[in-house]
């Protein structure tokens, strides 16, 4: 055993009983985030809150989030283990990781190719085979692989963009934090019924922007294949 594994440990345990006391009550998220090893998703400076309930900077101006948004966000999509995923800003992978133990697919984009490759090495490192990355421009999402059951956006725009609304099956749940301004954004579940959509506010959130197209440095080779399962 490691030598820090056991403080590591407490900390976890700590958290998670946090995370229970803040409402969060869903038996399977709170189990995929037991599972989850957050330290393997922070740099090594932040080693020591890596079960802090706060937000870590991962470089490039991204977060890994709270973990109390993180465990929010997926209770509130409501996953099945059938449903096919689509998550909008890959980041390190955490919250990627955390869905890929609730439904079948995970189907991840991020705009940052270093980000995109760490967290293809997490996956593989976790042994999550059914996380599926590209790097690419996640306000168009991923139009190979649409419809999908659940989508989770991880960056705000003013409003959510109207191809990862369309790319909803009926029955559909999209969770995304929405606003101009990173002082007023609102985290909202929008589902998709026979007739449309509904739309509920869930409470305030701070989230880095979703910015549409390609880092300047990355335009020329903008798409990456995916990340074949095995």
């Amino acid at each position: 055993m490691n030598p820090g594994e056991p403080l590591l440990v407490a900390r976890k345990l700590r958290l998670l009983m946090e995370l229970r006391r803040a409402g969060i009550g869903d038996a399977r998220v709170l189990g995929a985030l037991e599972k989850t090893p957050r330290e393997l998703f922070v740099p090594d400076s932040f080693q020591d809150q890596a079960y802090e309930n706060v937000a870590l900077p991962i470089g490039r101006g991204q977060t890994v989030s709270q973990p109390y948004v993180v465990a929010l966000m997926t209770e509130k999509l409501e996953i099945g283990e059938r449903h096919k995923m689509l998550e909008i800003g890959t980041g390190s992978g955490y919250q990627a990781a955390i869905l890929a133990r609730l439904c079948r697919r995970v189907f991840s984009v991020e705009r940052h190719r270093d980000l995109w490759r760490d967290a293809q090495r997490r996956f593989a490192e976790l042994r999550l085979h059914n996380v599926v990355c590209r790097c690419g421009d996640g306000s168009r999402g991923w139009p190979e692989q649409t419809p999908f059951d659940r989508i989770l956006v991880t960056a705000a725009a003013p409003d959510v963009p109207t191809a990862l609304i369309d790319g909803l099956i009926p029955g559909g749940i999209l969770v995304a934090p929405v606003g101009a301004d990173h002082r007023d954004q609102q985290l909202l579940r929008i589902r998709r019924n026979e007739t449309g959509f509904s739309t509920e506010a869930l409470g305030s959130v701070r989230f880095v922007p979703l910015i549409a197209g390609m880092p300047r440095d990355q335009r020329e080779d903008a798409e990456q294949s995916a990340t074949p399962l095995d």
